[in-house]
């Protein structure tokens, strides 16, 4: 277990957070390597969701223009990407954010994103796993690092091809359920 910083007693959702950005700025945004040499830059840093289950709405600017991530509205996205069975909340990946972004742009600008599962407890995952639902033991969701989303208006195999052809990431397509998975591991399809 990772101890939380000196002088806290807990983690919170920006420490988190804050540590999840130290650790990619660490990292020299090897991941993000691909996309800024896929694209002269990244699209603005603007979302907008809603959640099916629980029919909140976020329209967010988390990244400013010079490529600084706004805490404040990451905390936001991690709310309304909380786990809707548990209502636990966990950081979200920002990774993912950039993978939903340049598909939504892809697909054609600023479409609201309908979030069918972010981020979920092990609680929750595991039942999905149980009751034979299609979830992985291990699955990213878990870890923040998984979407499963709709754009109204877009059928889930034009999202799907969009974020292939991005080549990153992984990217699922579920017809029968009609949504995509986007997630931030390594490129995979299924």
């Amino acid at each position: 277990m990772i101890a939380p910083p000196v002088g806290q007693g807990i983690w919170t959702r920006r420490t988190v957070l804050r540590t999840a950005l130290a650790g990619l700025a660490w990292l020299g945004g090897r991941w993000l390597c691909p996309l800024i040499g896929w694209a002269q830059s990244l699209p603005e840093g603007r979302l907008s969701f809603m959640n099916v289950w629980t029919n909140e709405r976020l329209g967010v600017v988390y990244r400013d223009e010079q490529g600084r991530y706004d805490l404040g509205a990451l905390d936001d996205v991690n709310h309304i990407l909380r786990c809707h069975y548990t209502g636990e909340v966990a950081a979200i990946d920002v990774r993912v954010l950039e993978h939903i972004n340049l598909v939504q742009k892809r697909v054609g600008g600023d479409r609201e994103i309908h979030i069918i599962s972010g981020f979920r407890s092990p609680q929750y995952n595991a039942m999905l796993v149980r009751t034979g639902r299609r979830a992985a033991r291990n699955s990213l969701h878990m870890q923040g690092q998984a979407v499963d989303l709709q754009m109204p208006g877009v059928h889930p195999k034009v999202i799907r091809q969009a974020a292939l052809e991005l080549g990153f990431g992984g990217v699922g397509y579920y017809p029968r359920s009609k949504f995509v998975h986007l997630d931030s591991g390594p490129f995979r399809s299924w």
